[in-house]
């Protein structure tokens, strides 16, 4: 019988402040389970607008306690409601100047298992992140979930390969990379640059953008969310560049092996020779 996973992502308009926007979330989440959904993952600091299109200390309000805090409190309930596995960004705050751009990773039964801090933190032009976010600093977990080994990639990390490397080294079957980029800055590879991880990692990657404008700045972001297999092929096609949409899909997880032996890029690694790779 073939391992096939039923996963979901959601791309989502700013609603205007936090309480309806998770609600909002959660009512995606139910949908999706009643599709068959049995993991689905959120974009980037879902329950929050994009506030680093300004640098205002008013924004650190939008920060908490991971897995202590409200969303995720909630995000672990729905997970036990709904029997899915749930990848949550959220603003962290870890102590009193200390915050990271976060996801939290929730077994289907509401377990907490960890998170991932993004590691890769930009400081340009309507992305003022490094005024917000410290770097991440816990590596590149992969969490064996209910459906397999999910790991997770934020926004800006996508342009660096080490990391996709590292969480496929790491075991990755399916990769969530939510994100919040705009029209004019990359749109022009967000259809390149995810499927080309997926290539040369060989898992699933599920690339999800933010959709509309928000109050705080002229980013016009784009959506056109997707699930992309190990082939680098779309599966069944991305969401709207325009409008919120929930994206159910079914991932065939026995690719992953088929592709790994017909390729065989893990096997043809040359680890030996890249040591300049790492050098400052």
């Amino acid at each position: 019988m073939a391992n096939v996973v039923r996963a979901a992502l959601v791309q989502a308009t700013w609603t205007g402040d936090t309480g309806s926007m998770v609600d909002k979330h959660i009512e995606h989440a139910r949908e999706a389970a009643r599709q068959g959904a049995k993991v689905i993952g959120f974009q980037e600091v879902f329950n929050a607008p994009y506030f680093c299109q300004v640098q205002e200390p008013e924004h650190y309000s939008w920060a908490e306690p991971v897995p202590d805090g409200p969303t995720v409190t909630r995000m672990r309930e729905l997970a036990r409601e709904t029997g899915m596995v749930i990848v949550v960004p959220v603003f962290e705050v870890e102590q009193s100047g200390f915050y990271y751009n976060t996801a939290a990773v929730i077994d289907s039964d509401g377990t907490f298992l960890g998170k991932y801090r993004k590691h890769h933190i930009p400081q340009v032009k309507g992305f003022w992140e490094k005024y917000y976010f410290k770097p991440g600093n816990l590596g590149w977990p992969v969490f064996d979930t209910a459906v397999g080994k999910v790991g997770v990639y934020i926004c800006y990390d996508r342009h660096f390969p080490e990391g996709w490397r590292q969480l496929g080294l790491n075991g990755a079957q399916l990769v969530y990379n939510p994100s919040a980029t705009s029209r004019g800055l990359s749109s022009h590879l967000w259809q390149l640059e995810q499927p080309a991880a997926a290539v040369a990692n060989e898992y699933f990657v599920a690339a999800i953008n933010r959709v509309g404008q928000e109050e705080y700045g002229d980013n016009d972001f784009y959506g056109t969310s997707y699930f992309v297999d190990p082939r680098g092929q779309f599966v069944g096609g991305t969401a709207s560049d325009k409008g919120e949409e929930l994206v159910v899909r079914d991932l065939d997880f026995d690719l992953i092996e088929d592709v790994r032996q017909q390729w065989a890029f893990y096997r043809d690694r040359r680890p030996d020779a890249y040591e300049g790779l790492v050098q400052p």
